[in-house]
């Protein structure tokens, strides 16, 4: 048996080193340079503020930008190898900063804008990281959250709006800027070069490092699954601080050369005039963004493709225009089922395997595989730093449980595969919510409810919504005395201590809690209490 083990790990061990192979010497500013200067003059980016004028940079151009901000970086003290904050919302500015830190070999950590001091207080900490970068109305939260850093830069702006810099010891963002570029390093595809904090089953989020060759990873594997061309055209606006936008639109645009048009967040009534306006050609978004733009007369578009995680043929016939299945997170780059372009499958599935990675559903119970028509857990297996995130980042207990002996992830996800290799989501295993495109613990909002002291116990479930597809509900015991308020007082004191997808939508006191076995909470009768949010 130990044989057969150490032969598995060695082959596991001769794959990811040929795996490497494919981006060796390639890193992600050698893929902006290759258009810098290949087509120099070929517009890369354009901003659409919701006030004031579009601005575009050509590949050049922003090559230039991202190196004089590197070397300004550079100047100030951070080093290749370094942590660096990037507290932005969609911006000129976050592409600025991210490449930058791409140049430099220090590690871009992009976090969620609707977090709270807590939570930045705990992701600098984690990383230990040197400096943050930040916009004004952000600028006095993470001066107050983040003490260890050693100089906060901000912009002048919110996400286009002017605005001044609060009263506090703050370095300007054009003031990073230095004179001349930084030089062009030596690549390392496996070095490290990003992070992206994505709950967990803990109380507290998991640091998902990725390197340059996963970079590069998400990149050609997502512009292969979609067939993109040099002259497709996409549009951005779920944050930049996330995989779907951050791996699944901009670096494949960039990875062939294309163009994307890059808004500061959602917005139903721009949607149709800014897609006609650039002529723009695929999307990846969710279903919440087309289920919101429904109402609206349907122009003739120039979109070939719309990924949004189901194939959805009413969708298809309502925008005129391909719609694709797909699954995949944080921990997995980009797409590890897709479904074809051509062949796009059933209603309702997420595709089919996608070849660059192996898949198991286990029985939920641990014994074999599920059979054809049987919900089971999702297990997805690839090479670490390449095709799949390189670690949890400074969280060896979560590294030892999310991977088998064998390299096998598990996504926490449970799923169906039909007699014809269909695969279908169905679940969260791991007590997950999904709050509009947002994973959410369970655990992290218990956690902070049980931390005020007035409860015996309480259990966050999922109330299914209309539009955000679950909600968060907590049921609570409250302790003798507790004040005939309770409700509005744990939910005021959820709105400091978590980011506002995450604050239950309602407290519910109860006298008892539901059980199972193992005197487990019965989280199932509690969910099956709520009825769903129609309207």
């Amino acid at each position: 048996m130990e044989s057969k083990q150490a032969l598995s790990q060695a082959i596991l061990e001769q794959t990811a080193t040929s795996k490497q192979f494919s981006f060796k010497g390639l890193d992600i500013p050698w893929m902006l340079q290759r258009w810098a200067t290949e087509t120099p003059d070929k517009t890369m980016m354009i901003w659409e503020p919701f006030s004031g004028e579009s601005k575009s940079w050509s590949y050049a151009g922003f090559a230039e930008e991202a190196r004089r901000f590197s070397q300004g970086l550079s100047e100030r003290g951070v080093k290749q190898g370094d942590f660096v904050i990037i507290h932005l919302d969609n911006s000129p500015e976050f592409m600025v900063a991210w490449f930058a830190c791409a140049y430099l070999g220090a590690v871009a950590v992009s976090t969620n804008t609707r977090c709270v001091a807590r939570d930045l207080e705990y992701f600098s900490d984690h990383t230990s990281a040197v400096c943050a970068i930040t916009q004004p109305c952000y600028a006095e939260m993470i001066s107050d959250a983040c003490t260890a850093v050693n100089f906060v830069a901000c912009t002048d702006n919110d996400t286009g709006e002017p605005a001044a810099l609060p009263d506090r010891e703050l370095v300007a963002f054009t003031d990073i800027y230095a004179d001349s570029p930084i030089a062009l390093r030596g690549a390392d595809c496996m070095a490290n070069l990003s992070v992206q904090f994505t709950s967990g089953t803990t109380s507290r989020p998991k640091a998902v490092l990725w390197t340059h060759a996963n970079g590069l990873w998400a990149a050609k594997i997502g512009t292969a699954h979609l067939r993109l061309r040099h002259e497709d055209r996409t549009l951005i606006f779920l944050p930049l601080f996330h995989t779907n936008a951050q791996g699944w639109s901009m670096l494949p645009t960039i990875w062939t050369g294309g163009t994307f048009v890059l808004q500061p967040r959602f917005s139903a009534s721009r949607f149709w005039d800014v897609t006609m306006k650039h002529e723009l050609t695929w999307l990846s978004t969710i279903p919440f963004t087309l289920k919101a733009v429904m109402d609206q007369p349907v122009p003739d578009h120039g979109y070939r493709l719309m990924g949004i995680g189901a194939h959805i043929p009413a969708f298809e016939q309502h925008f005129r225009t391909r719609i694709l299945g797909w699954w995949g997170m944080t921990e997995t780059l980009t797409q590890g089922i897709v479904s074809d372009v051509d062949h796009r499958g059933v209603i309702a599935s997420m595709g089919r395997v996608a070849p660059e990675y192996d898949i198991q559903i286990r029985r939920a119970d641990g014994n074999g595989i599920a059979k054809p028509g049987e919900r089971g857990l999702l297990f997805i297996r690839g090479v670490r730093g390449v095709s799949l995130f390189k670690e949890y980042y400074r969280n060896d207990e979560a590294n030892e449980k999310a991977f088998d002996e064998h390299g096998w992830f598990d996504t926490g996800d449970i799923v169906m595969m039909d007699e014809d290799g269909n695969l279908f989501f169905s679940d969260r295993d791991k007590d997950m919510l999904k709050v509009g495109a947002e994973n959410v613990a369970a655990s992290e909002i218990e956690s902070v409810i049980n931390q005020t002291g007035w409860v015996s116990e309480c259990a966050v479930v999922a109330q299914k919504h209309y539009m955000l597809d679950e909600v968060p509900v907590a049921f609570v015991i409250p302790l003798p005395g507790a004040a005939e308020n309770l409700a509005e007082q744990i939910i005021d004191h959820c709105k400091i201590n978590l980011a506002d997808f995450k604050v239950p939508v309602q407290v519910i006191l109860v006298e008892e809690l539901p059980r199972s076995t193992l005197e487990k909470i019965a989280k199932a009768e509690l969910r099956s209490r709520l009825p769903a949010i129609e309207a």
